[in-house]
């Protein structure tokens, strides 16, 4: 089929996207429309598999005919049989009439089976007959009845893995995957993605008459990145909160935002590169790609770490009898003024307590790793002690240099010092309530 040919189906079904993979899936029901033979089309949920089988059913020559859609998992396993191939009267407690089931009144038509992996062993066996013989036999009836009907299966499960666990008949399997169909999930899209985004907001601002919200270069780089588990249901669903809440801002909308809508960003982006080749920016200049977008994370975090550590500082400078805990723990305070000191891109990426090692030992990269102490000098405590406090330690590695250790170090000191009492933890800390509770939950802190 010719790109143009391509172009009008997706017109018509409303297909948006340029991706290859995408092309190529369309290519394949395109060509396979004409026939009757049974189509098995795999992909992801949320990726539009029934829209395929709505292409397939339109470009048939059974256009004119029924068309179902059955999901098969959303149908009890006691009933299933009885839906798809009907039953006579009686055949079972509450069976007061005959009822037809799917296959018959579809007679002439397409019949879409979703989730085909969710339906029971024996009713595959079924299934088998109708597509070898055309013909089945209602729940309870000894007559065999004909049925010309197409069938169109998907699943987001692998097929063959059921097949090994005895999930799936084998035969079956074969029977229905002679013309197989893979949609391509929507984190391989590219830049399919902004352009789904763009449509779905703009369908919901026009519904609704409001102004669409639109993307920062960054944010169509972030949106992009995102893994999008959910596929296209996800990201119409996320399109549509950040119109109906952003909308008023009328400001495009940045990674700062964006990140808010996208579940469990750091953990499902495609790339988590914090060091290039060289570790130099090679597109300074141009806007954010995915890795500055980090750096400038992981620099807002450790500032907002520096700030915790100030207001963690006062409190217990303020008190006498917490100047035990600030001779064990020092090492903790130690990087707070290297920390407001402007830092390079390469400095940005180093463990706090690595830096500031650097600087005040001025040693090299070498013999950070031998087994001589580093002696670090806590000069803030000079006004609560008439004395330096020196902390010493063997290796670097003896300090944990997480930020979220640290933060989570924190958030336990000041429960405790309130008596677990979330109210006046959150004060001490300079957080909200809710904040803290959210920390505690992300943190796994166990409360007294």
């Amino acid at each position: 089929m010719t790109n143009p040919e391509i172009q009008s189906i997706k017109n018509r079904f409303g297909i948006i996207g340029n991706a290859p993979a995408l092309n190529y899936a369309l290519n394949v029901a395109m060509q396979v429309a004409a026939t009757d033979l049974t189509v098995l089309i795999t992909g992801e949920s949320g990726s539009g598999k029934e829209s395929f089988s709505k292409i397939i059913h339109n470009l048939s020559s059974r256009k004119h005919g029924p068309f179902i859609a059955i999901n098969c998992g959303a149908i009890p396993e006691g009933t299933i049989d009885s839906e798809l191939f009907g039953h006579v009267k009686g055949s079972f407690t509450g069976a007061i009439e005959d009822r037809k089931g799917y296959f018959e009144i579809t007679n002439g038509g397409t019949i879409f089976l979703d989730e085909i992996a969710e339906m029971p062993v024996g009713t595959q066996a079924r299934l088998l007959r109708v597509l070898e013989n055309k013909e089945f036999i209602r729940v309870g009836s000894s007559a065999v009845q004909k049925t010309d009907v197409r069938v169109v299966a998907a699943t987001n499960v692998n097929l063959i893995d059921a097949v090994q666990r005895g999930k799936f008949r084998e035969d079956l399997y074969y029977r229905l995957n002679t013309v197989p169909i893979a949609v391509p999930p929507l984190r391989e899209r590219g830049s399919d993605i902004d352009l789904l985004f763009r449509k779905f907001t703009s369908d919901f601002a026009e519904r609704y008459r409001i102004a669409p919200v639109t993307l920062t270069n960054e944010g169509k780089e972030m949106l992009i990145s995102y893994n999008f588990p959910g596929n296209i249901r996800q990201l119409k669903n996320i399109a549509e909160q950040i119109q109906i809440l952003e909308a008023e801002n009328k400001v495009p909308i940045t990674p700062q935002v964006l990140v808010k809508y996208l579940p469990n960003y750091a953990s499902t982006t495609r790339s988590m590169t914090f060091l290039g080749a060289g570790g130099n920016n090679a597109a300074a200049g141009e806007s954010f790609n995915e890795r500055e977008l980090l750096y400038k994370i992981l620099f807002d975090m450790r500032r907002d770490m520096n700030d915790l550590k100030k207001l963690v500082l006062k409190l217990l400078s303020g008190d006498a009898h917490h100047g035990e805990i600030l001779r064990e723990h020092g090492s903790l305070f130690s990087s707070i003024e290297a920390d407001t000191q402007p830092l390079s891109e390469t400095t940005k990426l180093l463990p706090s307590g690595t830096a500031h090692n650097a600087s005040t030992t001025q040693h090299s990269s070498g013999s950070m790793s031998n087994n001589t102490p580093n002696i670090i000098q806590i000069s803030p405590y000079d006004s609560i002690e008439n004395e330096v406090v020196d902390i010493s330690h063997e290796t670097a590695e003896d300090e944990s240099l997480s930020l979220e250790h640290k933060e989570k170090e924190m958030i336990v000191k000041a429960l405790q010092r309130s008596a677990g009492k979330r109210k006046y933890a959150a004060q001490a800390l300079g957080i909200s309530e809710r904040t803290l509770y959210r920390k505690i939950k992300q943190y796994d802190i166990e409360e007294d």
